[in-house]
């Protein structure tokens, strides 16, 4: 199964992600936030990330823009975040992200999402 990179602050969030994807058989990668991400990336080779936006020093957008200027610009890139705002999720396709997800995740859904994302869909911008 595919590895999945989590860049996630919270660790309850982190928990319940890591739980509904291992559930999933996925093999899944945390990293509380942004230091160290080009090394972790460079590591452990994820076929995806799913990263908040909201984030202590860097946030996604920040980390976002380093992953498209290094080695690793093609990966897959999710935003996992709690603005729901109209014009959020519009802001974040347009940044780079290639989907977005709004905290609190849909437990049943959240895999899914995961997995389309997988199989390289990719949301209209």
């Amino acid at each position: 199964m595919p590895k999945i990179l989590i860049l996630e602050d919270s660790p309850d969030n982190m928990r319940l992600f890591r739980t509904r994807l291992t559930m999933k058989g996925h093999e899944v990668v945390g990293l509380a936030g942004g230091d160290g991400l080009l090394e972790t990336l460079e590591r452990d080779r994820p076929e995806l990330l799913l990263m908040d936006i909201q984030l202590p020093r860097k946030d996604g957008f920040t980390l976002l823009a380093e992953i498209r200027a290094s080695d690793h610009r093609g990966l897959a890139v999710l935003a996992l975040t709690a603005h729901a705002m109209s014009g959020d999720r519009e802001r974040a396709l347009a940044a780079g992200f290639d989907g977005y997800i709004t905290k609190p995740i849909d437990i049943r859904a959240f895999p899914a999402q995961v997995g389309r994302a997988l199989a390289g869909e990719r949301p209209a911008r």
